[in-house]
C-alpha cells in the first residue's frame, strides 16, 4: 500500500499521508432541514454543552469540538433532527444537485446516509428510487429514513447492475460504490494490512459493471455521481476511464466546491481522458477528512 502511495504522492505527500492516518477524526453531523432549522438544532446542543464549528460552504453541516453525550444516543438524534456523517460523505449529493421534480436513482442505498442527504436536498418531493442488494442491510436503510422523516423514496431489493430490468430513466443517479475502503484508515486501522491489491482489482470489475449499468438507465442530459471511499486510482480513475473510454456519449462536468483536489488523468504510467481533472481527491492530510473521490459525469444524448 505504501509504495503504491509513493509512486501516487512523492515521499513528503506519503508521510502527511500516514500522519493523518494516524489521527482521530473531529465527528460532524448533517442537520436535517426537513425537520429543524440550523439554527434552532444548534442552540438545543449548545444548550447541553455541546460544542459545534460550521463546516465551510454547508450551512446545515457542523463539526462537533465538544459532545456532552453519545452523539448517536441524544434526543435530538433519535429524532432524527440530524445524522452522523463525515464531510466527504455529504459531498456526492451535493454534486449530484437532486431537484424536486427529478427521478433519481440511488444505487447502493445502504444504510442511508446518502439517500436521506439527497431526499433532503429534494424538500421530500420527486421520486427517489433507492436500490439495495443486500437484504441484511435493508432494515437499517428504512429505520433511517423512517427516523429522518422521508416520504419521496421507495426501497427496492436487487443487484444494481441489475438496474436496466427495472426499465427506469434517471434525472439524476448516485453510485456511491463498494470498495476497498481504502480511504478509512482513520475510523479503521485494520484496513492498513486487511486489503491487498487483489481485493483492489476485484473490486474494480464490480465497480465497472455498477457504471455500465447505472450509464445506461440515465435520461439524456441526466448526470450520475460516481463515488468511492477508496483512494486506488484502479477503483477510481481507472474504472471511469475504462468504461467511458471512446465513449462520445458522456462528459465529466466540472465540480465546483473548495474541497479536494483534481482527479489524476495520468498515474502509474498510464493516460486517461483528460476530462477526469475534473473528478475530486479529498485526503486526510489535505481536507482532514477520510480519503474519498467523487466524479460528475453527463450523458450528452
Amino acid at each position: 500500500m505504501i509504495e503504491r502511495y509513493l509512486q501516487i504522492l512523492g515521499l513528503d505527500e506519503t508521510k502527511q499521508l500516514l500522519e493523518a492516518n494516524e489521527r482521530p477524526l473531529i465527528p460532524s453531523i448533517r442537520i436535517n432541514t426537513l425537520k429543524i432549522t440550523s439554527e434552532e438544532l444548534k442552540e438545543k446542543l449548545l444548550q447541553k454543552g455541546f460544542i459545534l464549528k460550521s463546516i465551510e460552504g454547508l450551512p446545515y453541516g457542523f463539526k462537533v469540538l465538544k459532545a456532552t453525550s453519545n452523539l448517536g444516543a441524544t434526543h435530538e438524534y433519535l429524532q432524527g433532527y440530524y445524522y452522523l456523517q463525515n464531510l466527504a460523505s455529504m459531498i456526492p449529493a451535493i454534486v449530484l444537485d437532486p431537484k424536486e421534480s427529478d427521478i433519481v436513482i440511488d444505487m447502493c442505498a445502504a444504510p442511508g446516509s446518502k439517500s436521506t442527504h439527497i431526499a433532503q436536498l429534494m424538500k421530500n418531493k420527486g421520486t427517489l428510487i433507492l436500490l439495495e442488494r443486500n437484504k441484511k442491510r435493508i432494515p437499517k436503510l428504512i429505520v433511517n429514513l423512517r427516523r429522518m422523516g422521508i416520504e419521496n423514496s421507495v426501497v427496492i431489493n436487487i443487484d444494481a447492475r441489475n438496474l436496466m430490468k427495472l426499465n427506469l430513466k434517471a434525472d439524476k443517479i448516485l453510485l456511491d460504490a463498494p470498495c476497498t475502503g481504502e480511504g478509512l484508515i482513520r475510523q479503521d486501522p485494520k484496513r492498513k494490512s486487511s486489503k491487498t491489491i487483489n481485493d483492489i482489482k476485484k473490486m474494480a470489475s464490480i465497480q465497472k459493471n455498477l457504471l455500465k449499468s447505472g450509464l445506461k438507465c440515465l435520461k439524456p442530459g441526466g448526470q450520475l455521481v460516481y463515488s468511492t471511499c477508496s483512494i486506488a486510482p484502479e477503483e477510481n480513475e481507472f474504472v471511469i476511464n475504462d468504461i467511458l473510454e471512446h465513449n462520445p456519449d458522456y462528459t465529466i462536468l466540472e465540480i465546483h466546491n473548495n474541497y479536494g483536489i483534481n482527479g489524476y488523468n495520468n498515474i502509474f504510467g498510464r493516460e486517461l481522458r483528460a476530462d477526469l481533472i475534473n473528478s475530486k481527491r479529498l485526503f486526510p492530510h489535505t481536507d482532514d477528512t477520510i480519503g474519498f473521490f467523487v466524479c460528475l459525469i453527463q450523458r450528452n444524448k
